[in-house]
């Protein structure tokens, strides 16, 4: 097999000697066609960032030498014009690389400033927390910038640390004034616990249980005492709110036990119902559901988990007879009576046309159309029985 060079003249490409001349052609311009292939994947690879500009590159030299001594058929010339373009984009993308890289120095450069300009700003402010949470989170976008320009980064490291330096000593300042305070606060908190001590006693459980809500709110805003005296506070203001819990638990828990009572008796009811399935006769298992809906009414509540799982076991029972009192109603209905023994005299017809057909087949010695009618009045007979027993379910009413 020979190609015609872009140059003039011609080159061999290969022997083939697995077919005809049209398949030797074939097999060479396929070898081409996986060579274009393979340029315009490298072309899509590198547009969408995917191949580097030297992998490209690569391809091209790699392709090149290969058009020097072609093992394939197909435009050699196209194909040589195809690497140029790869080639030339692969040299734009490297410029673009080149300038991406700048623009990120750049960008990271301004962001750092950026750090910087709001930590200056923050050096003054006087919300401890958030401002302390704000300066981590710079040090942390601070780390996570790429690092390009040694020099510059370090200036501009040493405004940001000299910023948080100075909120750092007036944080410092804050919370030694704090300690002066803390005398206050420990006074403050126990008045609150004398109020606590009062209600402990108390039965009125949700009046109480809202106070004892209110009192909390007041703790958590007052300020703190030392460590050693808010401990104990603590301590004493936890062990009066636990007495008037404790005591209001153990009514609960006496509540609990009524709606698990009840719990049980409505499991009862539940199996009572759940024996009426299969439902046989619909409306001797209305009159039985009634019933048990009366006795169900007298119950009072269960608890809150216990609901839904009988409630929905009940429901099921209702489903069950309302389906049971609708197919009752539709074996009633002569419209769909009519239907089913239609459909049941179609097919006696059919079966009878084919017993005929099986046998005027048997009859001339016809085996395969023997079969094939065999096999048909098999399924139709099937079809036949079912429609009767519809018609049967119909007549039994």
């Amino acid at each position: 097999v020979h190609v015609r060079l872009p140059q003039g003249g011609d080159a061999v490409v290969g022997q083939f000697a697995a077919g005809d001349a049209d398949a030797a052609m074939q097999f060479f311009e396929r070898k081409f066609a996986d060579v274009v292939a393979e340029v315009r994947l490298t072309a899509e690879r590198l547009q969408q960032g995917t191949a580097s500009p030297d992998a490209a590159d690569a391809t091209v030299n790699k392709i090149r030498g290969q058009l020097a001594a072609p093992n394939f058929v197909g435009d050699l010339d196209g194909l040589s014009q195809l690497l140029d373009t790869l080639h030339a984009a692969a040299a734009e993308k490297r410029l673009a690389v080149g300038a991406e890289k700048t623009r990120r120095r750049k960008e990271a450069l301004e962001a750092r400033e950026a750090i910087v300009a709001e930590a200056e700003q923050l050096a003054s402010a006087t919300q401890w927390k958030a401002t302390g949470e704000r300066f981590k989170a710079l040090l942390e976008e601070w780390k996570a910038l790429p690092r390009f320009d040694k020099k510059a980064e370090e200036q501009l490291w040493s405004k940001f640390s000299g910023a948080r330096s100075t909120f750092d000593h007036a944080r410092r300042a804050h919370f030694a004034a704090l300690d002066a305070t803390r005398a206050e606060a420990a006074s403050a908190k126990e008045a609150i616990i004398e109020e606590a001590e009062g209600l402990a006693a108390s039965t009125e459980w949700a009046e109480t249980s809202r106070a004892y809500r209110d009192l909390m709110a007041r703790w958590k805003a007052a300020p703190r005492a030392s460590r050693d005296q808010e401990d104990k506070l603590w301590a004493r203001f936890r062990a009066a709110q636990d007495r008037f819990f404790g005591a209001r638990n153990a009514q609960n828990a006496e509540r609990d036990a009524e709606q698990e009572r009840n719990a049980e008796s409505k499991e009862a009811l539940v199996v009572r119902a759940e024996a009426l399935l299969p439902i046989t006769d619909a409306d001797a298992a209305r009159r039985s559901l009634r019933a048990i809906h009366a006795e169900w009414e007298t119950i009072g509540y269960v608890p809150r988990s216990a609901r839904p799982v009988l409630e929905g076991r009940l429901r099921k029972v209702e489903d069950a007879i309302a389906t049971a009192e609708r197919r009752k109603w539709q074996r009633t209905d002569p419209a769909m009576r009519d239907r089913a023994e239609q459909t049941a005299a179609g097919f006696r017809a059919s079966v009878a046309k084919l017993q005929q057909e099986l046998a005027d087949a048997q009859a001339a010695g016809n085996e395969r159309k023997a079969a094939a009618a065999e096999s048909s009045l098999a399924t139709t007979q099937a079809l036949l029985d079912a429609a009767e027993r519809v018609v049967a379910e119909y007549s039994a009413e």
